[in-house]
């Protein structure tokens, strides 16, 4: 006797967070429907609300929750929440999403608690990035404990790709979506690189010749750069979005609003990206803002590869090096081991080697740690 055919179970996604950050949004975005009403008005989503989706030709179960709040026992409020929890506890992954314009609230805080403690694997969302308003808010969610932010516009639909990518690899399933995409593997996520420094340090030079093309204005005038401008570029077969950056002076020196608002524009471009490098001018050797920026870029948590340019225009290398690495050395201790690659951008001399040097950076920089060996490596810390 045959058995009954069994539908395939799909893998469930739940959408969760306080009231009013745009999870219903989000559910109609990746649904591509209207199923879920969207408004202002907080706790409109009371019941959980489930609907297929389909993901870079993965089909999976999406579920839409009620926000997470505070809420008196016995309360419709309380019965909102218990479902939402329950939707935690039986989802193969969370998407916690909070309001980036908002910054991280009481209860975002709260509920992160939440989510971590029912130990379900969690990517968090920041919404509502459209533009510069949710900055700031992108920097504190590191805080909540859940990892890297991704930072989308349900409304507008951007960064929903890489959201479903990071989706798809959380589920098992990105490796068997890239086969099923074209060769260009558009589910690959670019490295963030953001090039740094004081104004005139070549910059922007460096991006053109890593493009491989005249894309960004040079010249000896300090200050041309003035937005944080992005650029995709594949290096080395990799896929890199490089961030040009407007020259970073000592506060002292900042002056007029435009300046100001460049500086702010480069200081966030730190914050997004992945791999910071910093442009030393070698006629003018470390100086301390350079070292200032180095430590920015230490406190942001972001790894550092230092760029000497104009390295042809320096006549005893093997000394004049030496004495940079024992400045860096000494200065910014915090980065042991911080590779210092020598170039000239004008020439498009060792890009190959500050290449090198950025993947290689990059690599120790994302390494994850097993439990079992931070346990152990904590214990020891604890008992010294």
């Amino acid at each position: 006797m045959s058995s009954p055919i069994q539908e395939k179970v799909l893998p469930s996604v739940a959408i969760v967070g306080r009231p009013n950050v745009g999870k219903s949004t989000l559910f109609n975005r990746l649904t591509g429907k209207r199923t879920a009403l969207v408004s202002d008005v907080p706790g409109l989503t009371r019941d959980r609300r489930e609907e297929p989706a389909e993901l870079f030709s993965h089909r999976i179960r999406l579920i839409d929750t009620a926000g997470l709040e505070e809420a008196a026992k016995g309360s419709i409020a309380a019965r909102m929440r218990a479902q939402s929890e329950a939707a935690v506890s039986s989802a193969d992954l969370v998407l916690f999403v909070f309001d980036a314009r908002d910054g991280v609230t009481g209860a975002d805080e709260e509920f992160a608690r939440v989510v971590r403690s029912s130990g379900r694997p969690t990517i968090l969302v920041a919404n509502k990035c459209e533009g510069r308003a949710g900055s700031d808010g992108l920097y504190e969610s590191y805080a909540l404990g859940l990892g890297e932010p991704i930072p989308i516009s349900a409304e507008h639909g951007e960064g929903i790709g890489e959201l479903i990518s990071h989706t798809l690899s959380a589920l098992g399933l990105e490796e068997e979506a890239s086969l099923e995409k074209s060769d260009d593997d558009t589910l690959e996520r670019p490295i963030r690189v953001a090039i740094v420094g004081r104004p005139n340090a070549g910059k922007s030079t460096l991006v053109n010749a890593l493009l491989g093309e005249e894309r960004m204005i040079t010249g000896p005038e300090p200050g041309l750069t003035r937005d944080s401008i992005a650029t995709d570029v594949v290096l080395q077969g990799k896929k890199i979005r490089l961030f040009d950056t407007a020259g970073l002076r000592r506060k002292a020196k900042v002056k007029g609003h435009a300046e100001k608002l460049s500086a702010s524009d480069s200081i966030r471009a730190i914050r997004f990206a992945e791999v910071v490098v910093l442009m030393v001018d070698a006629e003018r050797g470390i100086e301390r803002q350079d070292l200032i920026i180095g430590d920015m870029v230490s406190q942001e948590g972001r790894a550092l590869v230092i760029a000497i340019n104009k390295w042809d225009l320096v006549s005893e290398k093997q000394q004049f090096l030496k004495a940079l690495q024992e400045t860096v050395s000494k200065s910014l201790s915090q980065v042991p081991g911080v590779a210092l690659v020598p170039i000239s951008a004008l020439a498009e001399s060792k890009l190959d080697k500050l290449q090198a040097a950025i993947f290689k950076t990059y690599g120790l920089w994302n390494k994850r740690v097993a439990t079992p060996p931070l346990n152990r490596w904590l214990q020891e810390a604890v008992g010294r």
